[in-house]
């Protein structure tokens, strides 16, 4: 039977009497008061995650861009020193791997930040295919990880530190960031899986639950809550962020996910699945990522059919009842067809078929 892991910041939920659930073998907090109140928290003022299971791999070596520029969809070349960039990686039909961040530490030394059911995998996919002058080394269980989203985020961090983050642009960081009381300095990144601004912040797990507890400390006043996964999913889905094993998949290409922001077919260099995304790219994939807002009563759940006319089109990837809107709303994946904003499908709820309407998309945007 395989052990389930818990962070470095376990203890923490226990003090603050999280109740925790198995999460991709991490015993990992469901909520601390409860989901709603997070998520509004999060909107509203900040929300504290831990966010340490997910799997940090450090790539350097002097050929380390050139490597990665032929694992990853992205296009490496067009970030400096101190950016991050969103990217996946394929297979060569053109499935994910795996969707993740990428910071350039130095001209020759990346850090990828990976999901945690994903790091074993993808470390052993990216070793698989190493070339030239790179080393791989997973440091995931060196480092914590904690995120502070929300329109307040900058506001509570900023009393803990005397850098000036208003610095920190979207998609920036800065590394060796020293926290009041806090030994280890810390990579704070302008980042995040809410939809709101905040910050993503790494540091070495010696020094994770007393940042944890500064954060909370400082921020109790300004309506700061600690968070767990559910409201962290309930984000992420209102500002349509993908959930690897959901939206994306071996089965799932980014295409598909709407993700062509991210796939740039057009870069030099060959990587891998590029000639399938390619071809979506340019003809436009046979399925793809829809919204849907249901009409009927009940909530789309992922895995269930999307149906028009009674012939089955989809599947819903997402879905839940979306706390900032209080509508019942779904992601789904369904024949181009019937992706056109208006279009009327049906989603098999259970035995029942109940209308539902496809909407624009993210459902959710910061104004």
């Amino acid at each position: 039977m395989t052990e389930v892991k818990r962070t470095p910041l376990f203890p923490e939920y226990e003090k603050l009497g999280a109740k925790t659930v198995d999460f991709g073998g991490w015993d990992l907090p469901v909520q601390f008061s409860s989901i709603k109140e997070e998520h509004h928290a999060t909107r509203e003022s900040a929300g504290l995650f831990d966010v340490s299971h997910m799997g940090e791999i450090d790539v350097k070596g002097s050929d380390s861009e050139a490597y990665l520029q032929k694992m990853i969809t992205n296009d490496l070349s067009k970030v400096k020193v101190g950016q991050a960039q969103y990217t996946a990686m394929c297979y060569e039909d053109g499935g994910t791997v795996d969707d993740f961040l990428v910071y350039k530490l130095k001209e020759d030394h990346f850090l990828l930040v990976v999901n945690a059911a994903n790091t074993q995998k993808d470390f052993d996919w990216l070793q698989e295919h190493v070339e030239g002058e790179v080393t791989l080394t997973n440091i995931s269980n060196d480092l914590v990880q904690l995120a502070l989203q929300g329109p307040k985020a900058e506001k509570i961090l900023q009393k803990l530190t005397d850098d000036d983050l208003s610095k920190i642009k979207f998609f920036r960081f800065k590394e060796r960031v020293v926290f009041d009381g806090i030994e280890n300095p810390a990579l704070v990144s302008r980042t995040g899986y809410t939809g709101e601004d905040g910050f993503e912040i790494y540091l070495n797990k010696n020094s994770g639950s007393d940042l944890w507890q500064a954060i909370l400390e400082t921020g109790k006043n300004d309506g700061l809550l600690p968070v767990g996964l559910g409201a962290r999913d309930t984000l992420r889905f209102e500002a349509n962020l993908a959930l690897y094993g959901q939206e994306l998949t071996k089965n799932i290409t980014p295409i598909e996910a709407g993700l062509n922001f991210a796939v740039k077919v057009k870069k030099d260099v060959e990587f891998i699945g590029k000639e399938v995304l390619k071809q979506q790219k340019e003809e436009g994939p046979s399925r793809k990522l829809i919204g849907l807002e249901m009409v009927d009563k009940g909530i789309p759940r992922n895995g269930y059919e999307v149906l028009k006319n009674g012939e089955v089109v989809g599947f819903i990837t997402s879905g839940t009842q979306s706390p900032s809107l209080g509508k019942n709303l779904g992601l789904a994946i369904v024949d181009t067809a019937y992706t056109n904003v208006g279009e009327t499908l049906t989603v098999q709820v259970r035995k029942k078929q109940l209308e539902a309407k496809v909407i624009e998309r993210p459902f959710y945007k910061k104004s």
